[in-house]
């Protein structure tokens, strides 16, 4: 554990003198106070953050993640030829790299809350949205090490990291919408409640938006998994999102445990 916390905190130091860090939650500090200033109402300027959140945390963790994992070969070259197990370095590498990024988020999103004297609604709400900023943060920087370590060509590896962004950000939802018209004669709820557990992006959404008093925001899907779990909806939705940091997570370790560096 001492050897884990010990290349966490290099990969912690390494990245807090990152500019792109800085510019990344400077990103989320700015945008959260223009939306809380410039919104007709905090619950608008709250939905707002949503849409960005899940917009631009997926894509940050995975393509920031995946070029520090390929930028660090020759420090894991470095480790791996000391006495430090693989299995410790992937850990110590991974959380290295994910608090940071994560952290960056969920204080650009707390701060200006603090900082405007938002209400206690909205605070709480805006808690909520910052720790599934973190969450997101971790399920892609899972995903991460699963294109840096299972793809060697560095360019062919950032390409599958925006695709896989673009294909579970954009793509999915088109799918999803296109199939639920073709097929509407037909029973699609445990499609869809399947479809929606096989996106951490549309899980992270439903679970915020359950926390506005809204139903109507929540779309198609979501409202076919609100109905079926009844008020337990949102706790299997992060039960779910969980699920996706740690099998992306035990697929990179493997990955990484098989690579020939």
């Amino acid at each position: 554990m001492t050897t884990i916390l010990r290349i966490a905190r290099y990969g912690m130091r390494d990245l807090v003198r990152s500019r792109w860090l800085v510019a990344y939650g400077a990103f989320f500090l700015v945008a959260t106070y223009a939306l809380l200033q410039f919104s007709d109402s905090e619950t608008k300027a709250l939905l707002s953050l949503v849409n960005v959140v899940l917009l631009v945390v997926p894509l940050a963790n995975i393509v920031f993640g995946a070029m520090y994992l390929y930028a660090s070969r020759e420090f894991v070259e470095l480790l791996l030829s000391q006495p430090v197990k693989r299995s410790q370095l992937f850990a110590g590498q991974c959380i290295g790299l994910a608090v940071p990024v994560a952290g960056a988020a969920v204080l650009g999103i707390l701060v200006p809350l603090f900082l405007t004297g938002a209400g206690g609604a909205t605070v709480g709400t805006g808690i909520w949205i910052a720790i599934i900023a973190a969450t997101l943060s971790l399920v892609f920087t899972a995903l991460a090490t699963v294109v840096a370590y299972g793809i060697e060509d560095r360019v062919r590896g950032l390409a599958a990291a925006i695709g896989v962004w673009l294909a579970l950000a954009v793509i999915y939802d088109a799918i999803v919408l296109m199939a639920a018209m073709r097929f509407a004669d037909y029973p699609l709820e445990k499609a869809m409640l399947a479809a929606m557990i096989a996106n951490p992006i549309d899980l992270a959404r439903l679970f915020l938006l359950t926390q506005f008093d809204t139903a109507a925001l929540l779309g198609y899907t979501g409202a076919v998994f609100h109905r079926f779990f009844g008020g337990a909806g949102a706790l299997v939705a992060l039960i779910a999102v969980l699920l996706w940091v740690a099998l992306p997570a035990v697929l990179g370790a493997r990955l990484f445990h098989r690579k020939d560096f």
